[in-house]
């Protein structure tokens, strides 16, 4: 009996070079009898970090790109982030980011687009086991190493005084490259601010702070420098006026639950505030219990910072990008792939394995809400 026939689609967001499926993984899974199609990804803004030869010469086959909608109904269409932006029916089942079970815009809509077509979901971001982290805490922690490196460098350049706008920012080929352009930044900066950043890391004990915090500590950062805020420190509720006395604050929470704000627009406006760079790793922009209310909208690699010029005190950049991890996309997806391929081999059982069930299960109770919500 033939296995599993996965169809991994090419990426369509700007600056999306990761991968759900490495080359290895995608070696290994053929070996176990699945069927794997790869869609050729050759657009600069979009090229997977891993070249068509490279998953031709694991025994995948090359299809066109986005010829996904064509696949046979049985395969399993895989990606990472959204699908083109239309009302086509969606026919197949699909394995990504779908970011529509909390409420964030536009999940009727593409809810609708399944229940049109007769397709299903099974949401990476929902993936649970009982044995172990879910496989999208790979991505939680590279988005909030990423997201470190992102809001030192912001902070960077404005301690440097360059002159603009923060600029466009691309992906890194691997780390070493990485910080040997920020280092020197970061001892450039500090020099002349007269210290390193003081950097407050929300959620600093899950994977995704944990990543921050080590970013900021293989950056050089004082531990002294490096505030470690979790649930102890944030039962009292927000807002927290100790983030204003921070030169940068990453959030890494993952929102689970309605909460309080963190921060508010109007504490931006108190004169002796020291915060200037806000990082929203979490990037819950559209969710209506955004902790963060002022950061309401997404910003890409082109434009990574938009900013707030309150009534008192200097400008206040805000980064809100939601696919950080891409900005080292080889590394980014080595990791997640590792951590999703036992799943993976678990569609062989299809429904009946208590992961994919689960999912399964959570999609059809969402395409409920959808209906009377």
């Amino acid at each position: 009996m033939a296995g599993p026939h996965l169809w991994l689609r090419a990426e369509v967001k700007p600056s999306e070079h990761r991968t759900a499926l490495t080359p290895e993984a995608c070696k290994e899974l053929i070996g176990l009898g699945f069927k794997i199609s790869v869609e050729s990804s050759t657009d600069p803004s979009t090229k997977r970090c891993y070249t068509d030869e490279d998953y031709k010469a694991a025994g995948c086959e090359i299809v066109e790109t986005g010829s996904w909608p064509t696949a046979p109904k049985d395969a399993y269409i895989v990606g990472l982030k959204e699908l083109p932006e239309d009302t086509s029916p969606l026919e197949h089942t699909h394995i990504y980011f779908g970011h529509c079970y909390k409420g964030q815009g536009g999940w009727k809509e593409l809810l609708a687009r399944f229940r049109a077509g007769g397709g299903k979901l099974l949401d990476l971001e929902f993936l649970t086991d009982a044995t172990g982290p879910p496989p999208r805490s790979a991505f939680g922690y590279m988005a909030g190493y990423t997201g470190a490196f992102v809001g030192l460098d912001v902070w960077c350049h404005r301690q440097l005084k360059t002159e603009g706008a923060y600029p466009s920012i691309d992906a890194y080929p691997n780390e070493e490259v990485l910080f040997k352009y920020i280092k020197p930044r970061i001892q450039d900066a500090t020099a002349g601010a007269g210290g390193a950043p003081r950097v407050l890391v929300m959620g600093a004990l899950g994977r995704c702070g944990r990543g921050a915090c080590d970013f900021l500590v293989n950056a050089g950062i004082p531990e002294a420098n490096i505030l470690r805020w979790d649930l102890e420190e944030t039962k009292k509720g927000g807002p927290f006026p100790e983030l204003l006395d921070v030169d940068i604050f990453v959030n890494c929470i993952y929102l689970a639950k309605p909460i309080p704000p963190f921060i508010t627009r109007e504490m931006l406006d108190q004169d002796s505030r020291r915060l200037s760079v806000v990082v929203d790793v979490s990037c819950d922009t559209t969710n209506p219990h955004n902790p963060i209310p002022f950061a309401d909208k997404n910003t890409t690699f082109t434009e990574p910072t938009f900013q707030i010029t309150p009534s008192g005190g200097a400008v206040v950049d805000v980064v809100t990008i939601d696919h950080l991890p891409t900005l080292l996309p080889k590394e980014s997806s080595d990791r997640f792939a590792a951590d999703l391929l036992p799943t993976i081999k678990g569609l062989a059982q299809q429904e009946g394995h208590p992961v994919w069930g689960r999912a399964l299960e959570l999609f059809h109770k969402k395409m409920e809400e959808a209906q009377t919500a």
